[in-house]
This record gives C-alpha cells, sequence and structure tokens, in this order.
C-alpha cells in the first residue's frame, strides 16, 4: 500500500500547508497609525471634514462654522424602526447617532446595542452615549455652481429648520427647510424603511428673479482610523460599485492616493449609470447609493492634517430657473450586512450589485452558493452548526464520485501488489525500470495512482470558501450550536487547562495563541478524527513516513484550536465522512480496512499489519 500511504501523506502535507500559509501569510497586520500630512485647501467645517470645492472665484469661508442663535441648543430628530435607534442633528442636518437594535457588542444579552454612527465633537449631546467610539456620519449639503455665493448653499453646517414630521421612522418621513433669505428654500427628506435604508431627497425651489445653480453631494465622513480586524483576507475600508466594477481600498491605501488638484488625496470615478460609494466594516457598512440611472461621481478621500477619511457622491450641477424647483433624490444604507436583506435593496430599489459589498474572496464563485446553502438549511434547521454538519453531508455528496474512483483506485491497488512486488524483484535496484514498468502496469489494469489526490485538492477551496463564509458573514456572528458552543464564529471557548469548566479559574483568552496550546474540546475532536483517519492504512514502515503520521494530528489539534468553531465543526464532520466512506467502499470491493489492527500496529513495539483484510481471507 506504499501508493496509498503516499497519497495521505499529500493530503496531510497539503492541509500542513494551508494551515501554514494561514498562519503566516493571513496573520493580522499590526495596526498602523495614519501618516501625518500637509493641509490643504477645502471646504472644511468646524469637525473638520471636507465638503466638495466650490468652483474658483467663490468664497467658503462660512462654511467653517456650526452655531446656533445666542441661548439656543441645536436640536435633533429621532430616530425609531425595528432595526434602528438614534437621531439626526439639524446641525448639517445629518445622520449622526445610530444604533443597531438587534446586535449586541457581545454575547450577553444585557450588552450594549452596537453603535454605529456617532457625532463629532461639533455636534455632541450629553445625552448621546458615545463612549469607545469616534466620530462617523453621513451629511449632505449643495456646492454652489459659478457665480453663486457660497453663503447661499446649505452645507454641513447649516442650521436646518422642521418642516414637517417629529420621529423619523417606518411610514413617517421627516422634512427639513433651510431659507437662504435670497429667494431660495432647500429642503430635505428622509424617509425609513424597516431595516437599513435611508432614502433622502434634497430640492431647491427658486423664489428669486434669475436662475440658481448648485449641485447636491452627500458625504460619509470617519474621524480616525477606525479598529479593523486587519486581516489579510478581509476587506476593511472604502467600499464602492463603479457601473459593474468593484472598488475596494483599505484605510492605509486611502492614505497613500496619490494628491490631485484641489482634491487632497483622493480617488474620483465618474459613475455614468449605476454604482454606490461607502465605508465596511466586518459586519456592519454605511453606503451612499444614488438611484439606479443616475449619474454621479464618486470620491474616496483622506482629509490631510484633520484625519478623516470621506466617501462623497456628487451629482451633476443644476440650474433652477426663477419659480422653478428641482430634487435629486438617492439612499443611504447604515446598518448590518444581512445577505438577505442586502440582496432585497439589489433587487428593489435596484442597487446594483450591492451583495458583493460582502467580502466573498477570491473564491467568490464557491463562497456565494456555499452561503446560500448553508442560509438555506439555517431556514429549514433553525440551527447553525447543525446546518454546517448538513453542508458538510452536502459537500461530500457532491464530490463523492470523485471520492469512489479513488477508494476504488485504492482497492485495485491492493490487489496489484503482488505484480508490483515481482516487478520490484525483477528489477532491483533499477529504479526507472521499475518505475516505467509499474506506470505500463496501472495502464494496463485501468488504475489511476492519483486519484487519491483529486478529493485533496478539491477539499482546499471549498476549505477557504467555508472559512471566508464563517469569518465574514453576519449569519453566524453570535451564532450558537449546542452547550457550551455560543458562538459559531469565535474559537471553542472551552479548555483542558481547566478540564472544561471544572476547575474553578478562567481558561486563557480566546483567539489567543495561549488558547489554542490549552487544548479546547473540539480541537481534541479534530486531532482524534484525523488519528483515525490516518489508522485507515497500516502505520509505513519508513521511519520519516512513521514519523509525518505520528505527529501530524496533534499538530494540527494545537494549531486550529484558535480557529472559528464552525471551521473546526466542518472538518471534523468531513473526517467522520471520510473513514465512514472509505471503509464502506473499499470493503464493498474485497479490501475492508484493518482499522483496529492498524490502531494496535501504531502503538510502540508492535509491528505493523497488512491494511486491509481481504474477503474470504
Amino acid at each position: 500500500m506504499e501508493d496509498n500511504n503516499r497519497n495521505l501523506i499529500l493530503a496531510t502535507v497539503l492541509s500542513f500547508v494551508v494551515i501554514l500559509i494561514w498562519y503566516t501569510v493571513f496573520a493580522p497586520d499590526p495596526p498602523v497609525e495614519p501618516t501625518d500630512q500637509t493641509p490643504v485647501a477645502a471646504q472644511t467645517t468646524a469637525d473638520g471634514a471636507q465638503a466638495p470645492a466650490a468652483p474658483a472665484g467663490t468664497t467658503t469661508a462660512d462654511l467653517g462654522e456650526i452655531a446656533a442663535p445666542a441661548g439656543t441648543t441645536i436640536g435633533r430628530i429621532q430616530i425609531s424602526s425595528p432595526s434602528l435607534e438614534g437621531s439626526i442633528s439639524l446641525a448639517g442636518g445629518r445622520i449622526d447617532d445610530l444604533l443597531l437594535k438587534k446586535y449586541h457588542e457581545t454575547l450577553d444579552d444585557a450588552s450594549p446595542d452596537v453603535r454605529l454612527l456617532s457625532p463629532s465633537s461639533a455636534t455632541a449631546d450629553p445625552s448621546i452615549d458615545t463612549t469607545g467610539s469616534k466620530p462617523y456620519y453621513a451629511v449632505y449639503g449643495w456646492t454652489p455652481g459659478a457665480g453663486t455665493d457660497p453663503a447661499l448653499v446649505p452645507g454641513p453646517s447649516t442650521i436646518w429648520q422642521i418642516e414637517s414630521g417629529e420621529t423619523l421612522a417606518p411610514g413617517q418621513p421627516v422634512t427639513l427647510v433651510w431659507d437662504n433669505g435670497a429667494g431660495q428654500v432647500f429642503r430635505r427628506t428622509f424617509e425609513l424603511d424597516d431595516n437599513y435604508l435611508f432614502t433622502v431627497s434634497q430640492s431647491v425651489q427658486n423664489n428669486g428673479d434669475s436662475a440658481f445653480s448648485a449641485a447636491p453631494y452627500g458625504i460619509i465622513a470617519r474621524h480616525g482610523r477606525p479598529d479593523t480586524q486587519n486581516f489579510f483576507v478581509l476587506h476593511e475600508g472604502a467600499v464602492g460599485m463603479h457601473d459593474g466594477e468593484l472598488l475596494e481600498l483599505k484605510y492605509k491605501k486611502i492614505v497613500d492616493l496619490d494628491p490631485v488638484a484641489r482634491e487632497g488625496r483622493a480617488d474620483v470615478v465618474e459613475v455614468n449609470e449605476n454604482g454606490w460609494i461607502g465605508f465596511t466594516d466586518k459586519y456592519w457598512m454605511t453606503t451612499l447609493a444614488p438611484a439606479p440611472g443616475q449619474a454621479f461621481t464618486s470620491v474616496v478621500k483622506y482629509a490631510d492634517g484633520a484625519d478623516i477619511y470621506q466617501t462623497e457622491a456628487r451629482y451633476p450641477m443644476q440650474t433652477v430657473q426663477p419659480g422653478g424647483e428641482v430634487t435629486t433624490s438617492g439612499y443611504l444604507f447604515a446598518g448590518a450586512k444581512v445577505w438577505e436583506v442586502i440582496k432585497g435593496y439589489e433587487d428593489t430599489p435596484g442597487i446594483d450589485r450591492f451583495v458583493d459589498s460582502i467580502d466573498w474572496g477570491w473564491f467568490y464563485f464557491l463562497t456565494k452558493p456555499i452561503f446560500q446553502l448553508l442560509h438555506w438549511l439555517h431556514g429549514f434547521i433553525g440551527n447553525m452548526g447543525w446546518s454546517i454538519i448538513a453542508l458538510t453531508f452536502i459537500l461530500k455528496l457532491l464530490v463523492f464520485p470523485l471520492a469512489r474512483k479513488s477508494y476504488i483506485s485504492m482497492a485495485k491497488m491492493k490487489e496489484l501488489q503482488p505484480q508490483m512486488e515481482a516487478i520490484k524483484e525483477r528489477t532491483g535496484d533499477d529504479r526507472m525500470k521499475y518505475q516505467k514498468e509499474v506506470m505500463e502496469l496501472y495502464k494496463t489494469q485501468k488504475v489511476n495512482p492519483a486519484a487519491g489526490c483529486l478529493p485533496v485538492l478539491l477539499q482546499i477551496p471549498i476549505f477557504f470558501s467555508l472559512y471566508k463564509v464563517i469569518f465574514v458573514t453576519i449569519e453566524l456572528r453570535h451564532a450558537p450550536w449546542v452547550g457550551w458552543i455560543r458562538d459559531l464564529s469565535a474559537p471553542d471557548p472551552s479548555s483542558l487547562m481547566n478540564l472544561f469548566g471544572l476547575l474553578p479559574f478562567a481558561p486563557p483568552a480566546q483567539g489567543t495563541m495561549l488558547h489554542s496550546l490549552s487544548l479546547p474540546a473540539l480541537a481534541i475532536a479534530l486531532g482524534i478524527s484525523m488519528w483515525l483517519q490516518q489508522r485507515l492504512n497500516p502505520t509505513p514502515s519508513d521511519p520519516a513516513q512513521k514519523m509525518i503520521f505520528a505527529w501530524m494530528p496533534w499538530i494540527f489539534m494545537f494549531m486550529l484550536g484558535g480557529f472559528a468553531s464552525g471551521l473546526v465543526l466542518y472538518w471534523i464532520t468531513n473526517n467522520t465522512i471520510t473513514i465512514i466512506q472509505q471503509y464502506t467502499i473499499m470493503s464493498m470491493h474485497g479490501h475492508r480496512p484493518d482499522l483496529f489492527g492498524n490502531i494496535l500496529a501504531s502503538i510502540p513495539g508492535k509491528k505493523p499489519r497488512s491494511a486491509t483484510r481481504d474477503k474470504g481471507k
């Protein structure tokens, strides 16, 4: 069974390479502090955000202050929906206070809701608890046209008045109004659905005697670099779609953008028909999405000196004749990247390829269908852990034809062992002649010695794809399985060091190397399943191969202890199914693996037994 052992060693080595690459190439990067930059001229609000630059020849001084009339405070409009809670500041009409009501910061249901958006110091409100968060908000405004005084258009600093509505809720829009005193009246209407989509309409009514020109825009501003996962395989930063082309820029890349005239450090793209732009975290996202078919200018920039990251959607210049009115509408997504919700927005109102805001990775052609299948199974079963187990069975069923050929080939190679031994005796030390005659024997008997490698090679992209699904999709966040496994996206919290909770002290913190070495329960089960899989074939006589067989399961057991428990659960299930398949198929072809005998032979001092027990012998 030399070739069988060779295939198993290849499978083990390939798996080891996968893990080694993961720990060396995909390890978290150390946090990078933003580089200090030389300040540039721009329209800057009191909190440092930069509005789109006005045309040459205009002044922007009036955009620099946020101030309310003496003796008054800047008001707020409450936001309330089944999914969101927060408020809109009348300073700039900005959405800068947003909590995700369906998600807690930790597994404890009493922990605070996840905060997505936070106000800056310029619009801070003592009633808003922003502990531990950095300013992050969406703000809208108008850029003055050529010859238009910038003071006549509302910007990030404008104090708006409430025209209609009291609380922004589904079916309850709110409209703000601002009169520039020169004949133009600006309105901004906010609408909200049950999930995470705001509809924002901006209009200008020209009651003056001459034409009025201005261009609406939307800005998402993020003060300072946010705390990120810093994983190579996870995108966090600017994300967008430009006429079917996906844009992904990490925060370091945004800082490193080449300076562009009057734009600071910016990436500027003219979008002809369909697109969106914003910031994405691992599970959350804030995105500006103009109406489908609407041309706009997409901008990603870094405000030098102020340390502010911005994405912008700039609409074309509008010229309003006396007595006329123009309105521009768009969308703001601010919430959790729930696949079903985002897919719904892709269908209605038609935000182009919105599901690509989820980081599907290099093997997206596998990751997407794997997730959709897992999502469907979860809807049917109701538990993500059992759904992962069911998914593993389905994936093994799909690759079963290859596995069957592999195990049948292994059984046939067992039948050829006497002839191979005869060739070895006949050719002696002539390895080339031996290999030539063995290959001719394989060809005559229609045996493919590489058949055992195919299922292993196919498992590698499936492994990476499933890792992405478990790691990046919010549906796995805080998803329980059984007992102590309360979060399948996190490592198994148990530990042999405290006898799985029987001893009165806490195990090492999850995600640390010490926790991985402390042997969680799932990691131990993985090591045992790999060891049993090896025992389907006899312990090789070659000392080097024997050493690899002896150590590899336990090396994997320690290394994978820090992986997401959902992924370890998949691997355990996969190994278990493989053991059953190989044992059954080889038995059906007359060569039942001597599993118990091989286990005894692996004990020091015991002699190796035959790989199989042939029927009738």
